[in-house]
């Protein structure tokens, strides 16, 4: 859903061709290991029917999803694909799943025993893959079950297993011992399957450049210009870009307050540019300059204006938020301009930090009130 150019209030510019280049250079970390995608919540806010094409056309051939909904909208997008649906196996959809071509991600035995009853009735093995808990606690089968299905003929007959996976806890802090850890739990569980593909790495452990590839690369928020990598300058290009559109320019006085609570108080004559974006459109709240506990810790976001960094001011509304735009000359500057709150000059990751969150938080938080461009790739 996109809203009409003239009358939206904010717009989201996504970069096809930077999706691609990540993809590549992603890929290049895995090599010679697979790289797939992973395109759950809508393709992390840039649209699952945009991206898939193009990442299937830069030589994407396996993508990731959480929902059968989503995998429903993969599989339609690029046909040829092969998709895992990574929550697993909700009981009453295997005949969807099956119908429709996508691989479950089974995560407890009772999933495993579900899938090969229904495989069993069907007459031949259905594809699936096998998910351990290597020490993240969150999901996936124990070690002893994992060795459970290995060993039970009567559940192995019936699956057609196509990868065997773990996930890393700690992978974005190069060096955590937690990940040493796990990997040695998962390499002793998969000898149980010698032929099936093994996956373990998201993007942090695709970038890691540490032996932690395997055979299939799980590439996720690093693929749409966040950062995966803690304390590590990201090598990846902005993918989404957002700018809200000016809506007034007022000005106050040195004493004066501004905003929800009155938070903050002016400390000399000021230009305030109100940009029609706010927190019903994924701009957080908790990125606003005062009035929140964040700010003992840590800065207010900015935005970027012709070569201008703009210090936002005041509390983030609902539908709108405020910048400081008293040192732009007032020439440069007007109502109904647009001012880029994340993308090319404004780290997306650094919007994140001053809300006390993540990039991925931001991505698919994104809203539908935008008026949305898709720049395509080349390849």
């Amino acid at each position: 859903m996109s809203a009409h150019p003239d009358l939206a209030g904010g717009r989201l510019t996504i970069d096809l061709g930077a999706l691609v280049a990540n993809y590549k250079l992603l890929a290049k970390h895995a090599h010679p290991a697979k790289c797939g995608a992973v395109v759950k919540a809508n393709a992390y806010g840039c649209g699952i029917e945009q991206a898939v094409p193009a990442l299937a056309d830069a030589g994407c051939e396996t993508f990731f999803v959480a929902l059968v909904e989503e995998g429903i909208r993969v599989r339609k997008a690029a046909p040829e694909a092969r998709c895992f649906v990574l929550n697993g196996l909700f009981s009453g959809a295997e005949k969807v799943i099956h119908e429709r071509g996508l691989v479950p991600v089974l995560n407890t035995l009772i999933q495993v025993e579900r899938w090969a009853a229904f495989a069993k009735a069907n007459g031949a093995p259905l594809p699936c893959a096998l998910q351990m808990d290597s020490g993240m606690r969150r999901v996936g089968m124990s070690p002893a079950d994992i060795e459970r299905v290995a060993n039970q003929s009567h559940l192995r007959d019936h699956l057609d297993i196509q990868l065997f996976m773990t996930h890393f806890a700690c992978a974005d802090d190069i060096g955590h011992p937690k990940t040493d850890v796990q990997q040695e739990i998962f390499e002793q569980a998969s000898t149980l399957f010698p032929d099936v593909p093994r996956s373990a790495a998201n993007s942090a452990a695709d970038l890691q450049a540490s032996g932690l590839s395997y055979d299939l690369v799980r590439a996720g928020v690093a693929l749409y210009g966040g950062e995966a990598l803690n304390d590590v300058p990201s090598p990846m290009q902005p993918v989404a870009i957002l700018e809200g559109r000016i809506m007034q320019i007022t000005s106050g006085d040195a004493g004066d307050s501004v905003g929800y609570g009155g938070t903050e108080t002016l400390t000399r004559k000021s230009r305030i540019a109100y940009v029609s974006v706010g927190y019903a459109d994924g701009y957080l709240r908790s990125s606003s300059h005062m009035g929140v506990p964040l700010r003992a810790v840590t800065q207010p976001a900015v935005a970027h204006f012709k070569g201008h960094t703009l210090k936002g001011i005041g509390r983030i509304s609902m539908d709108m938020c405020g910048f400081d735009v008293t040192d732009v000359p007032e020439d440069q500057i007007s109502e109904g301009d647009w001012i880029e709150l994340f993308g090319t000059n404004v780290a997306i990751d650094d919007v994140a930090r001053a809300a006390g969150t993540i990039g991925y938080e931001l991505l698919t938080g994104l809203g539908h009130r935008y008026t949305r461009t898709y720049l395509e790739s080349e390849s």
